[in-house]
């Protein structure tokens, strides 16, 4: 049991009107003649497309693949036809268009077969958790993050907080579905619990919603017992997940951090409600609940599917003449939209018919006068004076410095500053701008590593080639010496003496020598003349033996021939 609430610093409260949209029952808005569905449910987010013209699908039908880390997947939002992808305007300031998948509905609003996700508790973590991304399952307080991201990080959780402080004026889309649906809410509160492992559940409501308290008061005891649904004071932005956290539970979370890091998930009653449907009852994420409002003869909110171009539920309202604008989100956090065909996206909580008498045109901006109004009223604990001055003068290092990206662009700041700065503009900007530049520089970082990697791969492809040539080298200048080494081994062969040729010349040279010594005994003492005669004889003798002398190594037939 909680013993008592605490105090976010900050804070403003603002006009609610809310009475006038949260009497009437959630109504469903009639099929529309073509759904817009975008491929993103945020900026960060996207789908791969599955689809293509001229296909039939079904509702509930998957026509987007959940696509990269933060994708989830998207649906056919009612029976039909997929007549075109086109790039389509989207409810965002900067108005630019993103890809969607144009659906002509045929009125038979057929559905899938629709399958349960049975054992939950049976089924690894992770598989349970790739079910809700591919039910398309994200957070519909207005964010639009991948809940199955939320629930996945890994960290012992003690608390889940159901989120249902709707604090924003005009919208009253989580009042109404915590009075109608607050069971199914509550069914989906205990799932979310036994996946994130977490030991209790607080479920914080605005005190000024008296109804949606006593029946999410009576689900829970029903639900889950363990369960405390907690009134938080009426006090502009107690919705916001930090100031929540810290009203229910007293703890206040550092600048840079986020309450997963503390045991700690929360969660809006609207996510909560579309765990449960996509896990009971096998429904993807294809409609949520949208309060239309203003300067309007109808207000109310409205089950409507998401695609449906905001230009077509106007009727159901009838905005009164002198309506100048409309808003979307409600006006602390809102924007004017600059196209009316742009469709309903899982973000879309409210719709605020604008007139001059509800908004008043803005006062023209005059210089800061240095009050630090703006500083007592930021819930976050920032400095928007110094934010502002940094921001007008493009000093984002110095921006940054002073945790820009902690602002939660509630509006509080603008709404009390007396020279009428369109402060939250400002920061707006300047994140965009550090955005921007980011992607640039991580772009030059790409380039330049692909760069680097193909002068690598060049010098790769070079050193392989070379190395390549110098093993064919080497194997050549191998095989050359190989075959010198066999031919210098056959003239070494060739030069060894034949030992038949070795006898024979022995041979040769004993006969001569023998010649040599054998002298005629019957020639001593002969006279001169016959001496003469002798020697005339032998030198006729000689040149005829060296005729007849067989040539060196000559076989003793060739000798013969």
């Amino acid at each position: 049991m909680i013993e008592r609430l605490f105090r976010f610093r900050g804070g403003v409260q603002p006009a609610t009107h809310k009475d006038d949209s949260v009497v009437a029952p959630i109504a469903q808005a009639p099929l529309p003649k073509r759904l817009y569905v975008p491929l993103r449910p945020n900026t960060r987010a996207k789908a791969r497309l599955i689809v293509e013209p001229g296909q039939k699908v079904l509702k509930g039908e998957c026509i987007g693949e959940a696509d990269g880390v933060l994708g989830t997947a998207c649906h056919a939002p009612t029976s039909g036809t997929v007549v075109e992808i086109v790039r389509h305007a989207m409810p965002h300031p900067s108005d630019l268009p993103v890809a969607c998948v144009v659906i002509e509905p045929d009125g038979e609003d057929r559905w899938i077969e629709r399958q349960p996700f049975h054992c939950v508790c049976a089924s690894s973590r992770q598989v349970v958790l790739d079910y809700l991304r591919d039910s398309g399952i994200v957070g519909l307080g207005g964010a639009a993050f991948p809940s199955h991201i939320k629930i996945g990080t890994q960290r012992e959780v003690d608390t889940l907080i159901l989120n249902g402080a709707e604090c924003e004026p005009w919208i009253t889309s989580d009042d109404r579905l915590m009075r109608e649906q607050a069971d199914e809410i509550m069914r989906g509160a205990s799932l979310l619990a036994e996946l994130t492992g977490a030991k209790r559940i607080l479920i914080g409501i605005e005190d000024n919603k008296a109804e949606a308290i006593a029946a999410m008061r009576e689900a829970a005891t029903k639900v889950h017992p363990v369960s405390q649904v907690v009134a938080v004071p009426t006090l502009y932005p107690a919705g916001g997940e930090k100031q929540l956290i810290r009203v229910l539970t007293g703890i206040e979370i550092p600048h840079g951090k986020l309450g997963a890091e503390f045991g700690i998930r929360c969660f809006n009653v609207g996510t909560a409600r579309a765990v449960h449907r996509a896990i009971d009852l096998g429904e993807p994420l294809i409609s949520r609940v949208v309060t239309l409002t203003g300067n309007v003869e109808q207000p109310g909110n409205f089950e409507v599917l998401i695609g449906t171009p905001i230009e077509d539920l106007l009727p159901l309202v009838k905005p009164k003449a002198g309506t100048d604008k409309y808003l979307h989100g409600g006006p602390m956090m809102g924007f004017a939209l600059p196209d009316l065909s742009a469709p309903v996206v899982k973000g879309t909580n409210c719709i605020i018919a604008g007139s001059p008498d509800l908004f008043p045109p803005p006062k023209p901006e005059l210089p800061c006068i240095r009050c630090g109004a703006c500083s007592q009223a930021c819930p976050v604990d920032l400095q928007p004076l110094e934010l502002y001055w940094f921001a007008r003068a493009k000093n984002f290092g110095k921006a940054q410095e002073y945790h820009l990206f902690d602002c939660i662009e509630c509006g509080c700041c603008a709404y009390v500053c007396p020279s009428h700065i369109p402060l939250v503009d400002y920061y707006r900007f300047a994140k965009s701008e550090i955005w921007a530049r980011e992607r640039e520089h991580n772009e030059a970082d790409q380039a330049r590593e692909r760069f680097e990697f193909r002068n690598y791969r060049i010098e790769r492809e070079k050193s392989e080639k070379a190395a390549k040539l110098a093993a064919r080298a080497a194997e050549t200048k191998a095989k050359l010496a190989a075959k010198a080494a066999a031919e210098g081994a056959d003239a070494d062969k060739a030069a060894e003496p034949d030992p038949k040729k070795a006898l024979i010349e022995a041979a040769m040279k004993r006969a001569q020598e023998q010649k040599e010594k054998s002298a005629p005994k019957n020639t001593e003492n002969l006279p001169d003349s016959v001496k003469s005669e002798i020697a005339e004889i032998d030198k006729r003798r000689k040149p005829l033996e060296a005729f007849d002398e067989p040539d060196n190594g000559a076989s003793a037939g060739e000798e013969n021939k």
